[in-house]
């Protein structure tokens, strides 16, 4: 039986941050109980496959009541799951209750993801979160507590109005608190936000490049002193700590996506669900599936999609491990673009392995991009 990667996608948030484009909505609570039966019904209908790690994220998933909850564990527990799982909810501070993380506990997540962005609480106000930071310490403190020792924490940098002092104390801070895992993304101005809009208008007062760089060359630094390995552009882990879930992603795996607006990679096959929260439910209901879109992966997609994502990742492509998926040598395809980059010493290439050097990390999406075919 086939092992694979499962996303479950919550859509719901108390209110909308002002820089997000996922697909995710505030002031819907009352369709939570809907949504959950109809997500239940899409998580049945994985049969043949045994699943290997578990990720559950939106949207605010702490955020769905507790009655959603007990329907989505009871098709949680019917899974045919590996005996390692990796479980992981991601959730915002204000969200976790002593409650609710006593009941994931129960229901078997091992992994917590939490969103802070930012040890200030003006900048968590100009992002329009919900939280402060004393809400991040007790979500924290409880999370422990309760017996949770495997915890991801979310940041951001490159905020408006954001300087580089905050964002040291920002990353002191946290390790201070010593979580297993760091995710630090820089921030993008996505359209349709309601940050785009203030972008457009010139009030939105991002940091300069320059400085935008600053700070992540200071993290990538602060981080290893502190004992997080970066293994990804934005991730950094303890020694045997890395996201296993996201790693399925990275390495070109099979994983599935359940809720609106998930999508899925099975058998050379990408599909994606209906976005929109309610015509999902509807459409689970009427039709029992939600697959809006199927698109069949070509050769080349898959080239291309195991070169993008594998380069994200510090260590970079295995050669073989390209020769076994492609039937053929890394070379034969990308030789000309590995060469160029690696005389100019933006990559490095070993016996197993081609990968971005640090400088090369800094250019990633100049240098993804040539890997198109």
């Amino acid at each position: 039986m086939k092992s694979v990667a499962l996303y479950i996608h919550i859509p719901f948030c108390k209110q909308k941050c002002l820089y997000c484009d996922f697909p995710s909505f505030a002031g819907k609570e009352e369709y939570m109980p809907l949504y959950a039966a109809a997500l239940a019904k899409e998580i049945d209908s994985i049969k043949d496959k045994k699943i290997k790690t578990i990720f559950i994220g939106g949207g605010t998933p702490t955020y769905l009541s507790l009655e959603g909850w007990e329907v989505i564990k009871k098709s949680i527990n019917r899974l045919n799951m590996c005996e390692d799982l990796e479980f992981t909810v991601e959730g915002n501070p204000g969200t976790f209750t002593r409650e609710k993380l006593t009941f994931f506990k129960k229901m078997g997540v091992n992994r917590l993801s939490i969103g802070l962005q930012a040890f200030q609480d003006s900048l968590l106000k100009e992002l329009g979160r919900i939280h402060t930071i004393e809400d991040f310490k007790q979500s924290f403190k409880i999370a422990r507590e309760l017996g949770f020792d495997n915890i991801n924490v979310d940041l951001m940098f490159g905020l408006p109005g954001q300087t580089f002092k905050q964002w040291i104390d920002t990353l002191k801070n946290v390790t201070e608190l010593n979580p297993e895992h760091l995710s630090c993304y820089s921030l993008i101005v996505e359209e349709g936000t309601s940050f785009y809009k203030n972008f457009e208008q010139g009030t939105l007062n991002l940091p300069e490049e320059d400085l935008e760089r600053s700070m992540q060359a200071e993290a990538i630094e602060y981080l290893r002193e502190k004992g997080y390995i970066q293994y990804e552009i934005s991730n950094f882990a303890k020694e045997h700590r890395h996201c296993r879930h996201n790693l399925v992603y990275w390495n070109l795996g099979e994983y599935i996506g359940c809720g609106a607006a998930s999508h899925s990679y099975n058998n050379g096959i990408r599909y994606r669900n209906e976005e929109n929260a309610e015509k999902y439910i509807e459409k689970i209901n009427t039709e029992g599936c939600a697959i809006v879109e199927r698109r069949k992966n070509s050769l080349k997609d898959d080239m291309e999609e195991f070169m993008f994502m594998g380069l994200r990742k510090s260590q970079g492509i295995s050669k073989s491990e390209f020769e076994k998926r492609f039937n053929k040598d890394i070379h034969s395809v990308y030789g000309d673009v590995i060469s160029k980059y690696t005389d100019t010493l933006f990559m490095k290439e070993d016996d197993n392995n081609v990968f971005l050097t640090y400088e090369g990390i800094e250019l990633s999406n100049v240098i993804m991009a040539e890997f198109l075919l």
